[in-house]
């Protein structure tokens, strides 16, 4: 009996072991199963993500399609219960009214020159059917805009020489003016020219090079890309000044992307190097800097800032934390980077829910942003502690609320995690009305480069890369300033030779120029 008992407890002992291991392994397949449904669930959000990105339309712009009486449902992997608070009137910021345009032809610009052709009757239909003479009692003008191509025409220099009769010892021959590229057949409105056409309307050098040809001039690809190399030369020391002046305000914009250069030492053609952004400066001289680097490191910002003091806007790249810890900086953060997270997680969402209800709070923030520049520094800081913080409160308290409802790995997890991690940068431009609530200044300047890329690709050498970046800071410090791109090139490199080692070449910057210098008339004999 004691033996049937004793085989009895180690049968049940041992029952009950394989139970637990079962129940070990059943526990165990239980949580992988639910992380295989995250990632399945993480993964389906990113396919319907490039979907949409790949067959819809790319635009950021939110509408908000639910009824302003019917809030909208919560997404099914958020809390029914998330909806927040709201008064029955909400407040409204007031901003200038839209004025519809009329329609209707703009009139021509005025001082475009006039070529008149007139029109008149035959002299037998000058003749009244009464036999009077018909006399002229007016004019019916009407404008149309001609345009003609591109006049290329060559200048020749000619430099008297000069010898004496009598003696007929030595000659005197005039100078010929320092040129941009000595020996060289371009002109500072042939390289202009180029110059524009490449990086502004984006016109790699190749087309640029079937451009000329077809109007019966054929430069090769190479002179013209060391054309380029050689202007940028020139122009550098007018960056330079362009940086000094960001580096003397308190308030400055960084951003960077990604540039190609196939011979670069020490690099593959395949690996990525980066083309920095700065702008900065006070109202009067705002410039805008493009720096070449083989590496996104912090070193970058640190030595192009070296004597910057202020704040920053920057978006949420952790080297510019490594800036701000070794300087005197306060980063502002970008509020349109954290917006174009949640908006990537509303397209991809069923139902509206927390993202909508982010998107439509920050765009109360972007109707306050619309008075700046109408309302003095002092006045926009009032109105951002008075109309935007109680926002931004809301904001807090409703992403901390809802982030332990999410998936951390979701698209919404995402945007919620980055817009609290940054939220102490976010909310600094609350300090000053002269901060920006985005970054899009830089945005616009990346953009402007990026497209330019799409087209010419690559660099093929470092010196060309930092060519590039000298040329379109020109570009957009000009355009900040209303300066056409091509007179002040033209103007800049007829100039610039022209002055001698330790002149001061300041009042040659886009914002110190005299427009009156950059009108070029072309000699009458080409004109048309």
């Amino acid at each position: 009996m004691e033996k049937e008992d004793f085989l009895l407890n180690k049968t049940q002992a041992e029952l009950l072991e394989i139970i637990k291991q079962q129940r070990e392994i059943i526990s165990n397949q239980s949580k992988l199963i639910a992380q295989l449904q995250i990632q399945l669930k993480v993964l389906l959000e990113q396919i319907a993500l490039m979907r949409h990105e790949k067959f819809c339309s790319s635009s950021e712009k939110f509408t908000d399609e639910s009824s302003e009486e019917e809030d909208p449902a919560p997404d099914d992997t958020e809390s029914p219960d998330n909806e927040p608070e709201t008064d029955e009137e909400d407040e409204s910021v007031s901003v200038e009214a839209y004025i519809r345009r009329k329609p209707g032809r703009k009139a021509l610009p005025t001082d475009l020159p006039r070529v008149e052709k007139i029109y008149d009757l035959e002299d037998s239909e000058k003749i009244c059917a009464c036999g009077g003479t018909l006399h002229c009692i007016g004019d019916i003008r009407s404008e149309q805009l001609e345009i003609i191509p591109s006049v290329m025409y060559i200048l020749v220099h000619v430099r008297k020489k000069y010898a004496c009769g009598t003696c007929e010892i030595g000659v005197k021959k005039a100078l010929l003016p320092p040129q941009p590229i000595p020996k060289s057949i371009a002109s500072p409105g042939l390289l202009a020219y180029i110059l524009v056409s490449k990086f502004e309307d984006h016109l790699p050098l190749y087309r640029l090079e079937k451009i000329l040809s077809r109007m019966g001039v054929n430069i090769p690809r190479a002179t013209l890309s060391s054309w380029v190399i050689r202007c940028a030369e020139i122009l550098k020391p007018l960056m330079d000044l362009a940086l000094e002046k960001i580096n003397q305000y308190d308030v400055a914009f960084a951003d960077e992307t990604t540039i190609q250069v196939l011979k670069e030492p020490d690099k593959t053609a395949q690996q990525q190097s980066y083309m920095w952004m700065f702008a900065g400066g006070s109202p009067e001289e705002s410039s805008v800097v493009y720096h070449y680097a083989d590496s996104r490191e912090h070193t970058v910002p640190l030595e192009m800032l070296k004597d910057f003091k202020g704040y920053l806007h920057c978006d949420g790249y952790g080297g510019y934390d490594c800036v701000a810890n070794k300087k005197n900086i306060i980063l502002v953060g970008c509020w349109y980077h954290a917006r174009r997270k949640f908006i990537s997680a509303e397209k991809v969402s069923k139902k509206p829910g927390i993202a909508r209800f982010i998107i439509k709070k920050l765009a109360e923030l972007s109707k306050i942003e619309k008075l700046q520049g109408k309302l003095s520094v002092q006045a926009m800081y009032d109105l951002r502690q008075e109309k935007a913080l109680p926002v931004l409160s809301e904001i807090k308290i409703w992403l901390e609320t809802n982030q332990p409802k999410v998936l951390p790995g979701s698209l919404l997890g995402k945007a919620i995690s980055y817009t609290l991690n940054q939220w102490p940068k976010l909310i600094n431009y609350l300090k000053d009305g002269r901060l920006e609530i985005s970054n899009n200044r830089m945005e616009r300047c990346a953009k402007h480069f990026a497209v330019g890329r799409k087209n010419w690709l690559f660099s093929d050498t470092v010196e060309g890369a930092i060519a590039t970046g000298v040329h379109y800071g020109c570009i957009e410090t000009c355009k900040i300033h209303n300066v056409s791109r091509y007179h002040w090139f033209a103007h800049i490199l007829k100039e610039l030779p022209l002055r001698k080692s330790g002149d001061s070449i300041e009042d040659l910057l886009p914002f110190k120029v005299r427009l009156e210098d950059l009108k070029i008339v072309p000699p009458p004999e080409v004109a048309v």
